[in-house]
């Protein structure tokens, strides 16, 4: 039996820190498959090892805290290995709550980026056949064309969706009609989740964190003393 602990140097979990998963499987032949079968699926038992293999294995007095609970992992179809007959595994996990400054893989956040909020500005009215060369110019949504007076004249919609293509650019007709800027006190942040929790919660959480960073410096700085 192989064991996986938490952190180097850690003898075993506990019931307070550690959730304990096993996994114990065995493939096999299946003496009903026909003789001409090649697909493992008729073939072989537990050839497909799933992370709904995983079973937990409660530590100390987590049945009583934990009565009506069934950890296991958020997904059943997680492929964790392939097996042959002869082949099995035996092994017993132990998981632990981290914070991504103890370990990447404890980070709950994909990717995190910010920008700032563009500023278009058309600098003279744009219509017709140039109001639509304007539009294919950005992103979808930025530049919405209008009817007025039996004209085709382009407005700002969104600026927010731009993706500072700079396309306009590239048209001698356009690039001195159109202005692009940069709102410097607005920024838009974009975080993406693993899963683990709802962006909200973690813009939500981080934001938590930061304020009681910058509150131990000001403490900090309350206890140097004054020359």
């Amino acid at each position: 039996m192989n064991t996986v602990l938490p952190f180097p140097g850690d003898e075993e979990g506990t019931e307070i820190d550690t959730l304990q998963f096993q996994l114990k499987i065995k493939c096999s032949r299946n003496p009903q498959a026909a003789k001409e079968s090649s697909d493992p699926n008729e073939l072989y038992f537990n050839h497909k090892v799933y992370s709904k293999h995983m079973t937990w294995v409660p530590l100390g007095n987590q049945t009583d805290l934990f009565p009506d609970a069934d950890f296991r992992p958020v997904h059943d179809d997680i492929l964790i290995a392939l097996l042959r007959p002869g082949q099995e595994i035996d092994v017993l996990m132990h998981c632990v709550k981290g914070i991504g400054k103890d370990h990447a893989k404890f980070s709950p956040v994909a990717t995190a980026s910010y920008r700032l909020l563009p500023d278009i500005t058309l600098l003279q009215p744009i219509e017709d056949e140039a109001a639509e060369t304007l539009q294919k110019c950005f992103s979808p949504g930025v530049i919405e064309i209008q009817n007025i007076k039996g004209k085709k004249v382009a407005r700002v919609a969104n600026a927010r969706l731009d993706t500072f293509s700079r396309e306009v650019f590239r048209h001698e007709g356009l690039k001195n009609l159109v202005r692009l800027a940069r709102v410097r006190n607005h920024y838009i942040f974009s975080v993406e989740s693993t899963g683990i929790l709802p962006p909200d919660v973690l813009v939500t959480e981080a934001i938590k964190i930061l304020m009681g960073k910058c509150q131990r410096f000001l403490n900090e700085l309350d206890t140097v003393p004054m020359e």
